[in-house]
């Protein structure tokens, strides 16, 4: 694994984009920030970070997604190595919001952003970004979010943290053929307020209820409506109000 440290970038993802162009880049290069100024979150929300305090980190995946249908399985893979590698280190109560929000109890701790490109000859390469909270304890700004050393009034080796998930991102990426379903599965029973009443905004500023009944085989969250019928929604068209 070729791992490439910086003390301060714009976003971590568009540096390992510009680097991939390179066809003779390693898979699973990973680069990593001390500070992050332009960092993204999903449908380009702004992702704030303190210097030096967490884990800012993206992985350039090669040779695993065929079709954009499958784009939603790396989704599944990461969130699902980051709370294996979290629950080694004993963080608490850990759920995936969808899509891919990493909570512990009601806080959202991390975030995963994914960007596939197509090359020429219609390989998708995929860079994986990930933003965990780590060391931060200042939150006054953001009262939905909060850290592992927060959680567990201690402080947390990034770096080690960093070498587990992409062990485990590798792993899971290696076994996703024979085990894809049991995988899916796992990300379900993981979701964040899955299978009771919640409290939901859409692009209308309408509020509804809702129960999460799962995520479609393309990534849309699956919701039962008060009529009884089953709604699947995009990212970004619904907001859950929590």
């Amino acid at each position: 694994m070729k791992l490439i440290k910086l003390n301060a970038i714009d976003s971590t993802n568009d540096f390992l984009k510009a680097l991939s162009n390179n066809d003779e880049l390693d898979n699973y290069t990973v680069v990593t920030a001390e500070n992050q100024t332009k960092g993204k979150g999903q449908m380009g929300a702004k992702w704030e970070s303190e210097s030096g305090k967490n884990l800012i980190m993206s992985v350039l995946v090669k040779s695993f997604l065929s079709d954009y249908a499958q784009a939603f399985s790396i989704s599944i893979i990461t969130s699902l190595a980051v709370i294996e590698v979290l629950k080694e280190h004993d963080i608490p109560d850990l759920s995936v919001k969808w899509p891919n929000d990493i909570m512990s109890y009601n806080k959202k701790i991390g975030g995963i952003l994914i960007e596939n490109t197509i090359k020429s000859d219609g390989r998708i390469v995929s860079v994986v970004g990930l933003g965990l909270n780590v060391n931060q304890i200042n939150f006054e700004q953001l009262p939905h979010a909060s850290s592992l050393s927060v959680i567990c009034k201690k402080e947390f080796d990034k770096d080690s943290i960093l070498l587990s998930i992409v062990e485990k991102m590798k792993q899971k990426i290696e076994l996703w053929e024979t085990n894809s379903v049991l995988f899916w599965n796992e990300y379900f029973n993981s979701l964040f307020r899955k299978g009771i009443p919640v409290a939901f905004k859409n692009l209308q500023d309408e509020n509804f209820m809702g129960i999460i009944q799962g995520v479609s085989p393309v990534g849309k969250l699956q919701v039962l409506l008060e009529d009884d019928s089953v709604a699947e929604f995009e990212i970004k068209e619904i907001q859950m109000l929590y």
